[in-house]
């Protein structure tokens, strides 16, 4: 018999009691590593207790990290970790998961550009470029926020008429980064008032 099962809804996975974790659209025992390969390959899914089933995705996710980082694949650096832990339970700012969601998404975007270029042979020069410019804009948008009255400075200002003086300064990598700030800010401040 043939399932039919929608193919934008996530594979279920169910999390038995023993630990086993059963993946339903292949009707098979999968591993950790099978669940990783998964998240390789973009493949959406769910981790479901099978005799509850409570949503387990966050904690098999995070015990995946950890099964790479104990084997020596760590790509997490020790004082990132420390500071992360510092978050939990001290008041940890709303903003932090929603920032560290961009970051990945930005990086996973930058790193997409990279294989492009690589492939398609393109000087690597102008990526390095683009990619430093973006940094300083992001890092700048970041410091800018923890400023007395940074939010407010940080919010989009009306368009100026183009004089050669704002088109240099719009080149400026330094007034590129604040500008992209600003629309990052006026984005958060967007979605604290929904």
């Amino acid at each position: 018999m043939t399932k039919t099962t929608d193919p934008a809804a996530p594979v279920i996975i169910k999390k038995y009691a023993n630990r086993r974790l059963y993946d339903t659209s292949t009707s098979s025992y999968v591993t950790l590593e099978h669940l990783s390969d998964l998240v390789r390959r973009g493949v959406d899914f769910e981790v479901r207790d099978a005799k509850t089933g409570e949503d387990l995705t966050r904690q098999v996710l995070t015990q995946i990290i950890f099964e790479k980082e104990t084997k020596g694949e760590g790509a997490l650096p020790l004082d990132f970790l420390r500071k992360l832990i510092g978050f939990y339970g001290g008041g940890t700012p709303a903003l932090l998961p929603a920032w560290l969601e961009m970051s990945m998404n930005s990086f996973a975007e930058s790193q997409e550009r990279w294989n492009k270029a690589l492939a398609t042979k393109a000087s690597p020069f102008g990526l390095f470029e683009k990619q430093a410019q973006t940094n300083m804009q992001v890092f700048e948008s970041a410091m800018q926020m923890f400023r007395p009255g940074g939010a407010a400075e940080a919010r989009p200002k009306q368009a100026e008429p183009d004089t050669g003086q704002n088109a240099a300064r719009a080149s400026d990598p330094l007034s590129l980064l604040q500008q992209q700030l600003a629309a990052m800010q006026a984005q958060i401040d967007a979605l604290g008032r929904k």
